[in-house]
């Protein structure tokens, strides 16, 4: 089955086919969308984006439903190495501490069950209440990556590298 993961309010699970209309869903709300986009076909990115390579993906679920997901990669050099993580929520569930579990979480175990020693996240620079949330778990500010991401006008946007160090993590 995989890897489940329980935090205060929220659980991680692996993603199963019956979860991709939900997800679906929740890319679909402007708030989203206007982050993660996913061009015309929106099932297909979900499906692809569950099914990458070299990420590891999970559902998350809170108050009996799927609330978004959850996804992290690791760059296994020796002389780099570091885990570095993305995830979106449905915006009816914002505002109550859902994305600071979900992100607490996922940070305790690629801490302590994979033994990263550094967690990295890229916020758009203008998404203040991700950065707020990112900060709750103990990541901090590293620099402005400029123009780093295209935006849904196809114009360039500037992200936020945050980092947080495995003693840094509340």
């Amino acid at each position: 089955m995989g890897t489940i993961l329980h935090g205060a309010h929220v659980t991680l699970r692996p993603a199963a086919a019956g979860d991709i209309p939900a997800l679906v869903a929740i890319r679909r709300t402007p708030e989203v969308y206007a982050r993660w986009r996913g061009g015309d076909d929106l099932t297909d990115a979900v499906t692809t984006d569950l099914a990458e390579p070299d990420t590891e993906s999970f559902v998350i679920e809170a108050e009996g439903r799927v609330v978004g997901a959850v996804q992290w990669y690791a760059n296994d050099d020796d002389e780099y190495r570091h885990a570095g993580m993305d995830l979106y929520l449905d915006p009816a569930v914002h505002g109550r501490g859902l994305g600071t579990d979900t992100v607490r979480t996922l940070a305790r175990h690629l801490v302590g069950h994979h033994r990263h020693h550094r967690l990295i996240i890229d916020p758009a620079v203008d998404n203040a209440a991700a950065i707020r949330c990112y900060e709750k778990v103990g990541f901090r500010p590293v620099g402005v990556m400029r123009q780093y991401e295209r935006g849904p006008d196809g114009t360039w946007h500037d992200n936020l590298l945050m980092d947080l160090l495995a003693t840094e993590l509340r």
